[in-house]
């Protein structure tokens, strides 16, 4: 059945994020399939009402499959802070919409690390450990009973100050030990090797094609 997906000719996205839907184009580059953003076929997005990244991501993979017709790829991620419990975690994307705060889809990321930052501001230096994770689901169809799940997570700090132009979200407050750099200053193949997100690409890669 694997075969069917990596010769459909088209697997549609169930994102609008460009920064998350250019990195996956990256990350597979190699499959035979082209990735749609799920804009493209007039799709709109699902309410995420699951508690977990994996019940997030199969509901916006079905809701793109079953309006599409095509096998569909849906990631969920995001931000696990120890000094807040595990928030933002599911939330991440709305962090900033949940204390209250209101912005404009163009400045959602700003407001959502802005509000990160108030929340951190009294944690000290050694406390501050966080990860990001990442779940990706591939559904072959709207009913497919065994979806294909792929997980990777990426361990790092939160910055007091915000460190670099590149990459979206968290990652100018994400800082990577091993490099020495926040996840915005890393190069895009730098990134690409490490995130959470590649990690769970390379899995899925894996499962696709048996390797």
């Amino acid at each position: 059945m694997n075969d069917r997906v990596l010769h459909c000719g088209e697997i549609v996205v169930a994102s609008d994020n460009a920064g998350k839907l250019a990195e996956l184009r990256g990350l597979l580059a190699d499959l035979p399939p082209s990735l749609r953003r799920q804009s493209e076929f007039g799709v709109a997005p699902p309410p995420e009402t699951g508690l977990t990244f994996v019940e997030n991501a199969l509901i916006k993979a079905r809701s793109a499959s079953e309006q599409t017709g095509l096998p569909a790829i849906a990631d969920d991620s995001g931000l696990e802070v120890d000094a807040l419990d595990g928030a933002p975690g599911v939330r991440s994307a709305r962090f900033a919409q949940d204390a209250g705060v209101a912005a404009a889809p163009a400045d959602i990321d700003a407001a959502n690390r802005a509000q990160l930052r108030r929340r951190m501001r009294a944690v000290p230096a050694g406390r501050r450990a966080a990860r990001f994770h990442c779940v990706l689901v591939l559904l072959r169809h709207p009913g497919d009973p065994v979806p294909i799940l792929a997980q990777g997570h990426w361990e790092g700090e939160l910055l007091e100050e915000e460190r670099g132009a590149g990459g979206f979200g968290y990652d100018s407050l994400f800082f990577v030990p091993s490099h020495n750099a926040s996840a915005a200053e890393l190069a895009a193949p730098v990134k690409n090797a490490l995130s959470h997100r590649a990690q769970a690409a390379r899995r899925l890669r894996e499962l696709l094609v048996g390797a």
